[in-house]
C-alpha cells in the first residue's frame, strides 16, 4: 500500500506539513524547561482516530529535538524513524480504519525556531525566558503534532520551569504547584485549537486582572513589572474594544483573553488562541500600538475560532483582522472605516498590482497587500450590502463556524444570502484578479 501522506500534500503552500491517515482529537503535553540552558524535555500523548488502514503514521517534529521512546496504543512502536522534520511510527499491529491511535512520544533537546520562507518561527529564547510564535509551521519546534491549520484538537499543557518565572499556556489554569526550585503550571484548552496557535510564554512576569464590567469577558495581563504603568495606559480601551467586537462579530468565542508583553522588543505581535503577545516596544506609554491591539483581539474570532482549512485563504484571517482595526478607529473617534479604506486603496494603487488575494502563493501569504486588500474586499462588501446586512452576515459567519475550519467558498456562499444581487463580480474583482478595483462610492448604501 503506498504511503499517500508522503505523495500528496495536504496543503500546497506547506507541502511538508500535515499528515494523512488519522485525525487528532487531543494533545496532552508534559514539558520541563530549563531557562538558563534552553533545555526542553517533553512527553506528548496524542489521541487520534485513524481514517485509513496504514502500515505507519507520521507526525511533524523538528530535528532539533531527539526522540527517546515511542509507544502506540500502550505498546512500544515496532520502529520509528525521525528525519527531515517527520517522525514516522510503525505500530506492531495494523490498526483498523476508525480505530483509536494513541501515541506517546518522549523527546528532548535544545529547541530552536524552524527556518522557512517566512523567517524563523516556533520556540524562541528571550533575554530572560522563552516565547512561542508558530505561525505558520513552527509548532513542531517544541512538540510532535499534526502541524496544519485544519487539524484542530483540545489540549492539556503542563509546563514545569524555574520557580521565579511565570509560565503561560493556552486555556484555563487548572493548577499550579511549586516544589523547591521548580513550579508546574497545568492549563486546559477545551475548545479545538490548531497546532500553530498553541503557545508557551515564560518570563519574569506578573499577572493582573484587567478591570471589566460585570458579566464581561474576563481579561488579564501578564507583563514585566516595569511595564505595568505603560500597559494600563496603552491597553486601557481594550475592554471597550472587546464590547465593540462582540457586538459586531458575535459573542467572544473563548472563556477569557490574556495579553502578554515581553521584556524584549518584538518585530510584530504574536497571535495565539485566547492570548496575544506584544513586545516591550508595543507598550510605549503613548498608545502607539492600539491599531495592533485591535488587530490581535480580532484574531480570536477570525483565525482562532474560525481557522482556515488551507493557507491560501489567509485573507479570511488577516483581511478581517485588518478591517477590525478600521472598525475600532471609527468607534474610538478616529478616521472612519470608509476614510481608512480609501486611504489604503490609494496607497495600494501606487504599488505593484501582481497579487491575487484569494490565492497569493506561499511566499506572499503574509504580504501586507493581502491584509489591506482583504480588508478592502470586506469594505466593498459592506458598501454593497449595507451596514445591517453586513454585520448580520459577520455574526452568522462566526456563530455558524465557531471553533471550526473555514474556506473562502463558505464565506462567499453565506454572503450571497444577504445580497439582493449576485456577488460574483465583487468576488472576482477583489479575490481572483490582480488589478486593484475601485471602491464603490460611500453613499452606495
Amino acid at each position: 500500500m503506498p504511503d499517500k501522506f508522503y505523495e500528496e500534500p495536504i496543503d500546497e503552500y506547506l507541502p511538508q506539513n500535515g499528515n494523512r491517515g488519522y485525525r487528532v482529537s487531543r494533545y496532552e503535553l508534559e514539558l520541563i524547561y530549563k531557562v538558563a540552558s534552553n533545555r526542553l524535555t517533553g512527553r506528548a500523548e496524542i489521541t487520534a482516530v485513524t481514517t485509513a488502514v496504514r502500515p505507519r503514521f507520521a507526525v511533524d517534529l523538528s530535528q532539533a529535538l531527539t526522540v527517546s521512546k515511542v509507544f502506540v496504543n500502550g505498546a512500544k512502536a515496532a520502529k520509528y524513524l525521525h528525519q527531515r522534520g517527520k517522525l514516522t511510527i510503525t505500530p506492531q499491529q495494523r490498526i483498523p480504519a476508525g480505530g483509536v491511535l494513541s501515541l506517546v512520544i518522549q523527546y528532548g533537546g535544545t529547541p530552536k525556531p524552524v527556518r522557512g520562507p517566512w523567517g524563523e518561527v516556533g520556540w524562541e529564547e528571550l533575554t530572560e525566558g522563552a516565547l512561542v510564535a508558530s505561525q505558520p509551521n513552527g509548532a513542531a519546534s517544541w512538540f510532535p503534532c499534526d502541524d496544519h491549520p485544519s487539524s484542530k484538537a483540545s489540549y492539556r499543557i503542563s509546563i514545569t520551569t524555574d520557580t521565579p518565572y511565570y509560565a503561560l499556556a493556552n486555556g484555563t489554569l487548572l493548577r499550579k504547584q511549586t516544589k523547591a526550585s521548580q513550579t508546574t503550571w497545568v492549563y486546559e484548552q477545551a475548545e479545538p485549537m490548531s497546532s500553530y496557535l498553541a503557545t508557551i510564554q515564560i518570563g519574569a512576569y506578573q499577572k493582573h486582572r484587567i478591570p471589566t464590567a460585570h458579566g464581561a469577558v474576563p481579561m488579564q495581563a501578564v507583563v514585566p513589572p516595569r511595564l505595568r504603568a505603560n500597559f494600563e495606559h496603552d491597553f486601557a480601551r481594550q475592554p471597550r474594544m472587546m464590547e465593540v467586537f462582540a457586538e459586531r462579530f458575535g459573542p467572544y468565542p473563548f472563556e477569557g483573553y490574556t495579553v502578554v508583553v515581553t521584556d524584549d522588543d518584538l518585530e510584530i505581535p504574536i497571535e495565539a488562541q485566547g492570548i496575544s503577545i506584544f513586545g516591550a516596544n508595543h507598550c510605549d506609554g503613548r498608545r502607539g500600538a492600539e491599531r495592533l491591539v485591535a488587530h490581535e483581539l480580532a484574531h480570536q474570532w477570525f483565525g482562532n475560532s474560525l481557522t482556515i482549512a488551507k493557507w491560501r485563504d489567509i485573507w479570511l484571517h488577516e483581511g478581517f483582522a485588518c478591517y477590525a482595526e478600521w472598525i475600532w478607529s471609527e468607534e474610538a473617534g478616529g478616521p472612519t472605516a470608509d476614510q481608512l479604506a480609501r486611504a489604503a486603496r490609494h496607497n495600494l494603487s501606487r504599488q505593484s498590482q501582481d497579487i491575487v488575494v484569494g490565492d497569493p502563493g506561499p511566499l506572499r501569504m503574509f504580504d501586507d497587500r493581502v491584509y489591506k486588500r482583504g480588508a478592502l474586499t470586506l469594505h466593498a462588501l459592506r458598501l454593497e450590502l449595507g451596514d445591517t446586512a453586513f454585520f448580520d452576515l459577520l455574526r452568522e459567519w462566526t456563530i455558524r463556524y465557531r471553533h471550526g475550519s473555514v474556506t473562502t467558498e463558505e464565506f462567499t456562499d453565506l454572503a450571497g444570502h444577504y445580497s439582493r444581487v449576485p456577488l460574483r463580480p465583487l468576488w472576482d474583482q477583489w479575490l481572483t484578479e490582480q488589478p486593484l478595483p475601485q471602491l464603490p462610492p460611500a453613499n452606495a448604501v
